[in-house]
C-alpha cells in the first residue's frame, strides 16, 4: 500500500486541533478571504491531481499553486489534509448510482441490487487507485452526504427485501466490506505492476511457473494453480470476486428464508 503523502498542514490545522467538530461537512465555513474560490474548486482540482499524480503529489502548496492561490486560502474552505481527502473520496461515492427498492421483494431484483452497487464501489476504487491509502484511514469518510444517500439507498433496499433494519444493516457491512476490501487489494496490486512497467497478463504468464513449482509439496495450491488459474487474468479477477460476492448473497438469502 502506498503510504500517505507528508502532511505539510500547519499544527494548529491537523486532525484533532478542532475537539468537537467530527467532519468537514457539518462545520461553518469561514469568511472567504477570496470570493473567487469555493471548497467545490478546491476539492475539484485536488480530485484532478490525485487521479493525475496520485496520492504522494497531494500537498495544499501544490494545490494552492494550481489554483493561484496561497495554501493559507485554503484553510479557509477546508482545516486540514484529512479532511480534504475526506471530502474529494465523497466526491467519488457521488459517482455511483444509488440502489432502487422497487421490487427488491424478489430475491432476483434486490440481489441484482446489490450487485450493481458493489460492482460500482469496485469500479470506482479501481478507477482512482488513490483511494486504497485514503479510504481505510480517514474515519470521517464515512460521514460524507454521498455515502451517506448510498448507505441509505442499500438499506431500503434490504428493508424491502424483508429484513429487520439491524439485519439489512449486518448485511450491508458484510457486501459493502467485502468489496472494499478486495477491490483496494487489486488497485494496489495494478498500480505496483504500472510502476513496474509490466503488464499484469505478462506478469502473471511470467509468474505461473514458479507459482507452481513452489505448490508442489501443497496438493491443492498446486491443484488450483494448475487447473483453476484463468487464461485471462484480468476476467479472472471480474467473475473472482462475482463469485465471492455470491456467496455473501446466498447466505444472506438463506438467512432470510429461515426468518
Amino acid at each position: 500500500m502506498t503510504a500517505k503523502p507528508e502532511d505539510d498542514t500547519p499544527p494548529e490545522h491537523r486532525t484533532g486541533a478542532q475537539p468537537g467538530i467530527p467532519s468537514p461537512w457539518n462545520r461553518p465555513q469561514k469568511r472567504r478571504t477570496q470570493p473567487a474560490l469555493s471548497r467545490e474548486q478546491i476539492v475539484t482540482e485536488a480530485f484532478a491531481l490525485l487521479d493525475a499524480e496520485g496520492i504522494d503529489a497531494l500537498s495544499m502548496r501544490k494545490l494552492g499553486a494550481r489554483l493561484n492561490a496561497g495554501a493559507t486560502s485554503l484553510y479557509t474552505h477546508v482545516a486540514n489534509k484529512d479532511e480534504l481527502l475526506a471530502l474529494v473520496v465523497d466526491h467519488v461515492f457521488g459517482e455511483l448510482p444509488l440502489a432502487r427498492a422497487e421490487g427488491a421483494e424478489d430475491p432476483k431484483v434486490w440481489r441484482a441490487a446489490v450487485v450493481e452497487c458493489t460492482e460500482g464501489m469496485r469500479a470506482a476504487i479501481m478507477r482512482h487507485p488513490w483511494m486504497v491509502s485514503v479510504i481505510g484511514d480517514v474515519g470521517m469518510v464515512y460521514l460524507g452526504p454521498n455515502w451517506m444517500r448510498l448507505s441509505e439507498a442499500l438499506l431500503a433496499v434490504m428493508e424491502a427485501a424483508g429484513f429487520e433494519l439491524a439485519e439489512a444493516n449486518d448485511m450491508m457491512s458484510a457486501a459493502m466490506g467485502y468489496t472494499i476490501g478486495t477491490a483496494c487489494v487489486e488497485a494496489a496490486w495494478l498500480s505496483a505492476l504500472a510502476r513496474s512497467g509490466q503488464g499484469e497478463q505478462e506478469f502473471m504468464n511470467q509468474l505461473l511457473p514458479a507459482v507452481i513449482e513452489a505448490t508442489k509439496s501443497h496438493p491443492r495450491l498446486h491443484r488450483l494453480y494448475t487447473t483453476q488459474v484463468p487464461e485471462e487474468i484480468e476476467a479472472g479477477r471480474d467473475s473472482s470476486f462475482l463469485r465471492g460476492l455470491n456467496v455473501i448473497l446466498d447466505g444472506i438469502e438463506a438467512r432470510r428464508s429461515r426468518a
